[in-house]
């Protein structure tokens, strides 16, 4: 079973990457979050040809008998979780730190791709074969890619990019920017003018926050 570090209330401090080409070269130095920004290429984005089902997901990588949502409820639970069965959760302690929200059943929880699957189609992953696009829609590698939050929050924002939407707890939007450009660069997805004009914003107001990625094999 994948083990992920546990999201505490603060962000922890990340280093970055620049993004070269859709496979990026490691950086000596960290960037900050403004930085990182610019190292997002600019790219009209469209939607044509996408479906939900073009990106396989819950899927059991491992062969644990935990599929990828039991994984990242198991990882995030701050208390031992309770398992039944092969491998369903039944009960733990989630954060939800788009709104602040504690929660002790998984019901109320669903498991947010940080970049929805819908705008990475609109920014490069419509290009990429089937399997590229499953290992995205259950990325155990990368704390940030996949984050247990409560129903309503993810469903508010839906395919929505930060030009649109935001956490509703102000305190979680630096951490969202950070997460959301760090799963960007480690996939090597565009950003739209619309966009990279919210997190420029954005990251003038989070000065402290530096970014963390692993280009995607």
């Amino acid at each position: 079973m994948i083990t992920k570090t546990m999201r505490g209330l603060a962000a922890a401090a990340l280093t970055i990457l620049p993004l070269l080409s859709a496979a990026p070269a490691q950086a000596a130095e960290p960037l900050s979050l403004a930085d990182a920004v610019q190292q997002l290429p600019l790219a009209a984005e469209s939607r044509e040809g996408y479906q939900r089902t073009s990106f396989k997901h819950w899927v059991d990588a491992d062969k644990d008998s935990c599929n990828t949502r039991m994984e990242v409820l198991i990882a995030e639970s701050r208390v031992k979780p309770t398992i039944e069965g092969a491998c369903k959760v039944t009960g733990g302690e989630w954060y939800s730190y788009y709104d602040g929200f504690t929660l002790t059943a998984p019901g109320g929880l669903d498991i947010d791709h940080m970049v929805p699957l819908a705008e990475a189609w609109d920014s490069g992953a419509s290009s990429w074969t089937a399997a590229r696009r499953e290992a995205y829609a259950n990325d155990l590698d990368a704390d940030r890619s996949l984050v247990a939050v409560t129903a309503r929050s993810n469903r508010s924002k839906s395919d929505q990019d930060p030009s649109t939407w935001l956490p509703p707890l102000a305190d979680a939007r630096c951490t969202y920017a950070t997460d959301w450009v760090a799963t960007k660069l480690r996939w090597g997805l565009s950003i739209d003018q619309a966009e990279a004009e919210a997190l420029t914003e954005l990251a003038e107001g989070c000065g402290q926050e530096t970014v963390q990625y692993e280009p995607a094999t």
